[in-house]
Formats: structure tokens, sequence, C-alpha cells
């Protein structure tokens, strides 16, 4: 910020930052909005011996990197044509300009390096009161970014006011442009959903997105039954396992999750209506995973968590299996023997982890 007031002129912190510290909430992504062209921004970088990265320049954004941190600093712009993906944008030197180009008013707040706020789109009720509205015309603002129908409904989950419901206006935009949706790439898509379905309380949000055919234009088939239940039965928010209880998806390629994201999405989904018991998930996996089995699986059926799936997931998590190959050398060897120790372990299993040593090696070999 002392590149700018340097040389006389103006910088702002501007959206989810101002907008995260005035709600009292940690501060990820640090935006610096300007009037100052991005040639210059990157010659005060330079000189200052700041590591400078033309990130989007010819949009009118750089990044650079003081004392370890990363900086979005984009000069003010407005934009001059958009198709719903991208924009074409002209700079300008008027801040209401770059304000009434951005989506929400809650993030059009702007902070100078003192702290003081200046909100030239009336942003600060709308934060305070926890309502998430597009600026001026919400079908405008869509069809500048289809995104913003998703993003609309992940405000609301974060940092609306639950009790006052979702803003009227902005709601029917998002359910007159559905078709928009299915031109936004894959991955945007899978990581607005995610965040969404991070919140800790996501209930109106989804079943809002249900309600105006945004949820199964991009999740085709989901149900929100079993996802309100498990939100009554989770101990912590899990997106993955949020998912889950949606539906049964194609999560690799409608969301374009992780490797990690779509294992974890599989084994829930699998363990969920499969017949394997809770200790043995929690073996075969984690006490989490068994955890989370329980809920979802409870939502599933309709009823209550298990009184008995806390011990059950205990035994299972701290089991050891007793039996290793060197046990069943050199009677059984090759294929005999995987196959030996797997019947053997699922007949441990079985046992409630009671079968020894010694009666297993006996049920192997007699096997």
């Amino acid at each position: 910020m002392a590149l700018f007031s340097d040389i006389g002129e103006p910088a702002y912190f501007v959206g989810g930052c101002v907008r995260n510290s005035l709600f009292g909430v940690p501060v990820s992504d640090l935006d610096i909005s300007t009037p100052v062209r991005p040639e210059l921004i990157l010659n005060l970088a330079q000189k200052a011996g700041l590591k400078v990265i033309p990130t989007g320049i010819e949009h009118g954004t750089v990044t650079v990197i003081a004392e370890g941190e990363p900086f979005e600093i984009t000069t003010f712009r407005k934009d001059v044509e958009t198709d719903g993906r991208r924009a074409v944008v002209a700079f300008s030197t008027h801040m209401e300009d770059d304000a009434r180009r951005r989506d929400f008013t809650m993030n059009a707040i702007y902070a100078d390096a003192t702290g003081t706020i200046i909100d030239p789109l009336g942003g600060l009720p709308d934060l305070r009161a926890g309502r998430v509205r597009f600026i001026d015309n919400p079908d405008l603002r869509i069809k500048e970014d289809y995104l913003r129908i998703l993003r609309f409904f992940r405000f609301y989950a974060w940092y609306g006011d639950h009790s006052a419901g979702l803003d009227p206006d902005g709601l029917a935009a998002c359910a007159t442009h559905l078709d928009g949706l299915t031109t936004l790439s894959r991955e945007r898509v899978g990581a607005e959903i995610i965040k969404l379905l991070s919140a800790p309380s996501p209930d109106q949000a989804i079943g809002a997105m249900d309600q105006s055919g945004v949820l199964n234009t991009l999740l085709p088939g989901a149900s929100t039954k079993a996802f309100f239940l498990l939100t009554s039965f989770e101990t912590h928010p899990d997106p993955i396992l949020r998912l889950a209880a949606l539906g049964d998806f194609d999560v690799a390629g409608l969301l374009r999750l992780s490797r990690a994201q779509c294992r974890r999405y599989a084994t829930y989904r699998e363990c969920a209506v499969g017949p394997s018991g809770l200790a043995e998930i929690a073996y075969r996996e984690n006490a989490d995973i068994a955890r989370a089995v329980s809920c979802l699986r409870a939502a599933f059926f309709e009823q209550p968590v298990s009184q008995d799936a806390a011990v059950e997931i205990a035994k299972g998590a701290t089991a050891i299996f007793p039996l290793v190959a060197s046990d069943l050398i050199p009677e059984l060897t090759g294929p005999a023997l995987g196959a030996a120790l797997k019947a053997a372990e699922q007949a441990w299993i079985e046992s409630g982890f009671t079968l020894d040593r010694h009666a297993l090696i006996k049920r192997a070999k007699d096997t």
C-alpha cells in the first residue's frame, strides 16, 4: 500500500478480505484495487524489490508478493462486453465503475490502508443485515458470469441471515437463467459446490437450490431428503459426505473433483449401502470414515444413529489382525497363501475380532 501512497495514488483493499474482516471471520485472499494502470504497478513493485507475477495483466491484474504474502492488485475496470463466462473490460479512474462490475453489494466495500471504509454502493447495511443482494439488476449480473448463480447460494450459506430467507429478486433471477449453468466449466462448478457444502449450515441454501431447479441442473437426480437428515446427525461439516447424501453422481465428470475427493465420495456411498458393519469399516478404512458412514446410513434409512456405533467403531479401529504370511509358510504359498490369509481375515472380522492366532492358523491350513 505504501507503494501507492508514495506516489500520491489511492489504493484500497476490496472484496472478501474487507467483507470477512467486517464479519470477524478469517481472511484468505488479499485483493487491492486502484486507479493506477498495471504497467505502472509492475514498475513500482519491481523498483521496490518485490516479486511480481503478471497473472492477468491484459485484464488489469498483477500479483505482488510482499513478505511472502500474495496480493492481487487490479486496476479499476468497467465491463464493455460479457458473454456469461468472460468479460471485455476497459480501465477506469472511478471507484464506482469498479464497484458496479462486482457481484454482490457486500463484496463491493473498500478499505484504505488505515482501515477506513468506503462504501460506494451501500453494501455495508446489506452486510450487517446478512442480506446477499446482487448489485443493481440481478439478471444483468448473472449474465456477466453464470457462476454467480452458485455464488449467490454459497454466500447466503456462509454470510446470510437465515431467519430472513434469500433475496427474492436474486432467487428469481437464478431460476430464470438455469441454462447458463451448462456453459460453466466443471472445475468452477465443483469448486463452488464444495465451498457451499463446507458452510456450517447450508440447509436453506440447498433447499432453495432444489426448489429453483439449480440443484438438479448441476446434479441430475439429486434429492435433499437424506441431506437434511444428515446435517442433523453429523458432528462437523464434511462437504464430501454431504455430497454423498445428495445422491449417486459421477463426481469426476460432473464436478471434476480431485482423485482423493472422488475416492472418499465412492467410499462413503459404497460403505453406506454395503453389508459391512461399522467395526469392519473402521478396521478397513478408519474411525473417521466409519463415523461418517454411521451418520449417512442413519440418514438413508431415516433412523437415528445406532447407540452402539461408537463402541463398534472403537473396536474395529483398534483391532490388529494377528496373522502374517510367514505363519502359513511353507504349507501354503503363492495364490493359495493370499486366498487363505484373506479368508482368515474375514473370519476373524466376523468373529468380532475374537479368533486368536492359533485358531486362525488352524482354520487357514485346514481350508
